[in-house]
């Protein structure tokens, strides 16, 4: 009878744990956080650098030359 007590006692304990807050879940207004000042420093570059980006991928696409008998 002591045996099954115990039994009964550790499994309610992992269900419990199983069923508690995960540590590893992270945190939602951390990640909203991360990903809008991300966008923002993306805006900022792209801001900045507009110029010589559209530049560099102008001079890229014409760089490409198309395949012979193609």
């Amino acid at each position: 009878m002591r045996y099954l007590a115990r039994t009964w006692s550790t499994l309610a304990q992992r269900v419990t744990a199983a069923g508690g807050d995960d540590g590893e879940r992270g945190d939602v207004p951390g990640w909203v956080l991360v990903t809008l000042m991300t966008a923002g420093l993306v805006a900022v570059l792209w801001f900045a650098a507009e110029g010589v980006l559209q530049n560099l991928f102008v001079d890229a696409v014409e760089g490409v030359a198309p395949r012979p008998g193609g």
